[in-house]
C-alpha cells in the first residue's frame, strides 16, 4: 500500500488539526507515494527501532512522539535525532507520527488509558473550543431527505453521543437565474418561488471540506444557498485528559496497586489524600500538570498523569491526590489504538509492534 494510504486511516480518527500548536505530528520523513508492504508501531523512534523495522520488513514506522519536534540545520549524525532520520533515508523507510491528535480525539490516548483503568460516564476534561461550526442550507423539499443524509454521512449532525442531529423548518424560498443558467426548477430569466426546507446541523472544522462537498453532490441546484457559522461552544468529544468514575470507590492504597500493576510502572510518585475512597478519577496520557488545577475543579478524587514537578505536588492543597505514573507509562497503549484502527481498516495488511521498549527512564 502507499504511505498516504495508511497515514490517512491514523489521521481520519485523529485530524492533525486537532494537534498542539508546538507539535510535529504528520509524516516527518518519506514519500507519500512510496509503496510499503508492512508498517511497525511504536510510541519512540531510535536507531535499534529503524534496525528492527529493517529486519521486518516494515517500510513505514509510525510513533506516538515525533522524532523530530523543532528545525533540522544540518543532517550530520551528530545526535541520535539526526541518525534516525539517516538511517531511515538510507532504508527508504518513511516515518510518521501521531502525538497531540490523537491525545486530544474521543478515542484516543486518554479513553485508552481510561479503559484500562475501568473508568465509566467519560468526559473530555478540557474540551476543546471554537472548533465547532454550524451549517444552514436551504433544500428544496423533497430532496431534503437525500441532503441531510449525506451531511450525516460526511460526519455532521454529532451531539455528545447522539448522531443524526439536526433543526428542519419548512418555508418558501425565491431566486432568479440569469440567461445562461439551467435552473432546477422555474426558467431562466423569470422569478421563482419554491417551497424549502432549512436544514441546520453542527459539524467540527476540520470536516468542513467533506460536509461542504457531499452537500453540494447530493444538492439539485446549480447554486447552492448555505450559510457556515462558527460556535463558541465547546467540542465535548475532544481535547485534553478524560474524567471518569470507578465502577466501585477503592482505597488509594488499592487503586494505587491497581495503577502499580496494569501500567507496569516500576514507581509511582503520589501525594498524600485526606479523603477515605476513590471514586472519581482525572487522567492525561504523556504530561498533564497544566491541568492540576482543573481535575480539582472537576472534583477528581485522584489525577494520573506523568512528568509532575516537585513543587506540582503541593498544588492540591491534599484536597485530591496526584498520582505520577510515568510519561512512557501512561502513553505505552497508544501503540494498541494504532493497530485497533489499521487493522480493521486494512485487514490483510502486515501491522507490527516494535518489540523494543524505548522508555529512557530506567530505575534502580
Amino acid at each position: 500500500m502507499k504511505v498516504k494510504e495508511i497515514i490517512k486511516v491514523i489521521e481520519d480518527f485523529a485530524p492533525l488539526s486537532l494537534q498542539e500548536s508546538y507539535d510535529n505530528s504528520g509524516l516527518i520523513v518519506g514519500d507519500r507515494e512510496q509503496i510499503v508492504k508492512a508498517v511497525l508501531l511504536c510510541i519512540d523512534v531510535t536507531e535499534k527501532v529503524v534496525d528492527e523495522a529493517i529486519s521486518k520488513g516494515a517500510g513505514l514506522i509510525i510513533s506516538h512522539h515525533p522524532v523530530i519536534f523543532g528545525g533540522i540545520k544540518k543532517l550530520t549524525g551528530s545526535n541520535f535525532m539526526e541518525r534516525v532520520v539517516i538511517k531511515a533515508l538510507r532504508n527508504n523507510i518513511s516515518l510518521c507520527a501521531a502525538h497531540t491528535n490523537i491525545d486530544n480525539v474521543w478515542g484516543g490516548v486518554n479513553s485508552k488509558i481510561s479503559e484500562k483503568i475501568g473508568l465509566k460516564n467519560l468526559q473530555v476534561l478540557s474540551p476543546e473550543g471554537e472548533m465547532l461550526r454550524k451549517l444552514v442550507v436551504f433544500v428544496p423539499r423533497d430532496y431534503a431527505s437525500k441532503v441531510r443524509d449525506a451531511l450525516f454521512a460526511a460526519g455532521a449532525g454529532h451531539i455528545g453521543e447522539y448522531d443524526q442531529c439536526s433543526f428542519n423548518v419548512e418555508g418558501e424560498g425565491s431566486f432568479r437565474g440569469s440567461e445562461n443558467t439551467d435552473p432546477f426548477a422555474g426558467n431562466a430569466g423569470s422569478l421563482h418561488f419554491e417551497k424549502e426546507m432549512r436544514i441546520e446541523t453542527i459539524y467540527p472544522a476540520f470536516l468542513e471540506n467533506t460536509v461542504l462537498k457531499e452537500m453540494i453532490d447530493a444538492h439539485p441546484y446549480e447554486e447552492v444557498a448555505y450559510d457556515i457559522y462558527p460556535l463558541h461552544n465547546n467540542w465535548d468529544r475532544a481535547g485534553s485528559g478524560m474524567i471518569g468514575e470507578l465502577d466501585q470507590p477503592m482505597k488509594p492504597v488499592d487503586f494505587l496497586g491497581m495503577l502499580k500493576n496494569v501500567f507496569s510502572a516500576k514507581i509511582i510518585r503520589y501525594t498524600k489524600f485526606s479523603g477515605k475512597s476513590i471514586s472519581k478519577v482525572a487522567v492525561c496520557g504523556g504530561s498533564g500538570s497544566s491541568m492540576i488545577e482543573l481535575a480539582g475543579k472537576r472534583l477528581a478524587d485522584v489525577y494520573v498523569s506523568g512528568d509532575f514537578k516537585y513543587h506540582d505536588f503541593f498544588r492540591t492543597d491534599d484536597s485530591m491526590m496526584i498520582a505520577d505514573i510515568g510519561h512512557f507509562e501512561s502513553e505505552q497503549f497508544t501503540v494498541e489504538i494504532f493497530h485497533e484502527l489499521l487493522t480493521k481498516k486494512i485487514p490483510n495488511f502486515a501491522v507490527h509492534f516494535s518489540e523494543l521498549n524505548t522508555n529512557p527512564i530506567q530505575y534502580f
